[in-house]
């Protein structure tokens, strides 16, 4: 069993806190028969995702030439490649970089992602796995933790009744982009001339939804519009797609889908998605043979990533990431890495 001790101002407390935290997580996954895998931060294609930034490299050879690498914004593509190998259940903590993010408490360019992948399971099945998680961690502080209201189970809401409730929004009503669009504008919300529907829907979530979800107890935000591009499977005979997003305290901390499995639709949503990518900063090859990488077809599978960072950060009431990373990137860029 693994106890967590309270915090402390001494810098050895912090790591040890830090590692048993992280050793916690691993426990909670291997003895559910979960095999954990080490896949490559330096990539020579990535997935496309037009709403993250990306950071770019360079390989160069001792012999003339060099080749563009990119640091991997998850470890998606290769985590995939490994089911498509018969790996079953996986998990993996690993660094990943997104570029151009805010600059806020709850954000870092580096961080670390716990990502984990179940076999013959749907995105209702993942939230089960996340309370366990939770009810692990909770555990292990050993009664030493002062909040409690991380314990599962988690409250649920799906995003239909979140806007429904929080912006008197019918959003089911609103799959056409000027219907949502005027929707926003009608209550007071500064949108584009011609927004996507994609852009409306941010912009309306972001102001009038997600700042008043409830608070106190972890909360699964379920069945996201299918209309928003993700490797999510839509939810049969609904504009919906099979998908949650974990919060806690306001804080967005998991993402998880189930699968796509036709591989024709994937090909599809990464040839669009590819196409939106060009108006990024940093363009990046895209992994285009992903779609295919299954010869038999992607097994049925819920996928998880969880932002470890927040997590803990969450988990022991600090009010930024700098409570819980030993050299925070603001620290580094400032020159101020002297101190744990």
């Amino acid at each position: 069993m693994v106890y967590f001790s309270p915090m402390k101002d001494s810098p050895r407390a912090r790591l040890q806190r830090h590692a048993r935290f992280v050793e916690a997580i691993r426990d909670f996954f291997s003895v559910g028969g979960y095999v954990e895998v080490d896949t490559p931060i330096l990539s020579p294609f990535l997935i496309p995702e037009p709403s993250l930034e990306v950071f770019r490299t360079e390989y160069q050879p001792w012999k003339p030439g060099s080749r563009e690498l990119w640091l991997v914004p998850s470890p998606e593509l290769w985590m995939k490649r490994l089911l498509a190998r018969g790996s079953g259940n996986i998990f993996q903590i690993g660094r990943c970089f997104r570029n151009g993010d805010l600059e806020s408490p709850v954000h870092s360019p580096e961080f670390r992602l716990l990502e984990w992948y179940t076999v013959g399971s749907g995105y209702l099945d993942a939230i089960a796995v996340a309370e366990g998680l939770f009810a692990r961690l909770v555990e292990a502080a050993g009664g030493t933790r002062p909040r409690k209201s991380l314990a599962p189970p988690f409250l649920r809401m799906s995003m239909e009744e979140a806007f429904l409730r929080h912006a008197e929004i019918d959003l089911a009503a609103c799959m056409e982009v000027e219907r949502l669009a005027n929707e926003g504008r009608r209550r007071g919300l500064s949108l584009p001339e011609s927004p996507t529907w994609e852009e409306a829907f941010h912009i309306i979530f972001l102001t009038l939804v997600e700042p008043f979800l409830p608070r106190g107890k972890p909360l699964a935000l379920i069945d996201y519009p299918a209309l928003i591009p993700t490797t999510a499977r839509r939810k049969p005979g609904t504009p919906w797609a099979e998908r949650w997003e974990l919060y806690v305290d306001g804080v967005e901390i998991a993402n998880c889908y189930t699968e796509e499995t036709d591989s024709r639709a994937l090909e599809l949503l990464i040839d669009s998605e590819a196409k939106r990518k060009e108006s990024c900063t940093v363009r990046h090859r895209v992994d285009r043979e992903l779609a295919g990488i299954f010869p038999s077809g992607f097994p049925p599978c819920s996928g998880g990533a969880m932002g470890v960072d927040r997590l803990e950060m969450i988990f022991f009431n600090e009010q930024t990431l700098e409570g819980v990373i030993p050299f925070p990137f603001s620290a580094i860029v400032s020159g101020q890495t002297g101190a744990v």
